[in-house]
């Protein structure tokens, strides 16, 4: 059996690999800044700028762009946000979720990232849909930011405190941040166990390889994460079923450019990082079909 370990990296890395939370930051940053094209032209586009899983309701035939433009109505009621609220977005990526909320609601919001490349892009996109008074980005560590106490009134993380070695060093600081009655949302991937066989475990390890992520946080135990470090009103509500439409288009778009892939990766046309994340396209579809891991959005207060 495999255990994941709590607040350690657990990716497979070469025997000479400095381990750090600069290592990690610096893998983090490289594994978007590679992969930034093939999310364009075969995830996202131009206009929702999302990184992320979609979401989908059953009740509503919805293409793909729009499941993932609604996942952010989905943590935006979650999170009961107003449009005089001022969002930080923590693990911004392009500016997809930031750009949104000034766009359709007039929301002040400061995107953070360790990549300077998706900064960079980040403030061009908002500027081209004309929300660059609104949207600000800086680089920066989501777990030791550059912010006064008390400067935001929601922290909202959508699939990005999978990249905290430590999730208690990023809720800490989220709470440090927040104003009094301040709110966090927080959507993610999230184990539903710690043991794994060996076939689990391969698969696992592609995936934290692939996106570089160091671990992913219990799903039963980060309630309990939330409440230690001062949250309040806690709540999760498990997103699975309307996220699994769009596991199953990764999957799907990755064995649709299997052959491409093969034929890119022996004439030496894709990086190390992009055939790394083209696999995860697989991988992912085996830890949500075999229920290892759980779609999830958690809510709590100051």
């Amino acid at each position: 059996m495999y255990t994941l370990i709590s607040n350690q990296d657990n990716r497979v890395l070469p025997l000479d690999a400095e381990v750090s939370h600069a290592s990690l930051r610096k893998d983090t940053a490289h594994y978007y800044d590679q992969c930034y094209w093939d999310y364009l032209l075969t995830w996202c586009n131009k206009d929702n700028l999302a990184f992320h899983y979609g979401y989908w309701d059953k009740d509503t035939p919805y293409q793909h762009h729009e499941a993932l433009l609604n996942k952010n109505q989905v943590l935006y009621e979650a999170a009961g946000i107003k449009t005089d609220d001022r969002v930080l977005d923590a693990g911004c990526g392009v500016g997809g979720s930031s750009i949104w909320m000034a766009k359709n609601y007039g929301n002040r919001a400061t995107g953070v990232t360790v990549s300077e490349q998706q900064a960079k892009y980040g403030g061009k996109h908002a500027k081209r849909q004309g929300v660059g008074e609104l949207v600000e980005f800086e680089v920066a560590d989501f777990c030791q930011m550059p912010f006064d106490d008390e400067s935001f009134d929601v922290v909202w993380a959508l699939e990005s405190s999978c990249y905290a070695v430590n999730k208690g060093d990023f809720l800490k600081e989220a709470w440090r941040v927040l104003r009094k009655g301040g709110r966090i949302v927080v959507c993610d991937g999230f184990f539903s166990r710690r043991e794994f066989n060996q076939p689990e475990w391969s698969e696992i390890l592609t995936c934290l390889n692939g996106w570089a992520v160091p671990n992913l946080c219990i799903r039963d135990e980060f309630g309990g994460l939330l409440e230690q470090h001062g949250f309040n009103d806690i709540s999760m509500r498990d997103l699975t079923p309307q996220t699994m439409d769009s596991i199953d288009y990764m999957h799907k778009v990755a064995k649709r450019l299997h052959p491409i892939q093969k034929v890119s990766e022996w004439l030496g046309l894709r990086t190390e990082g992009q055939t790394a994340n083209y696999w995860v396209g697989v991988a992912q579809h085996y830890l949500f079909t075999n229920n290892l891991t759980a779609y999830c959005i958690f809510t709590g207060r100051k």
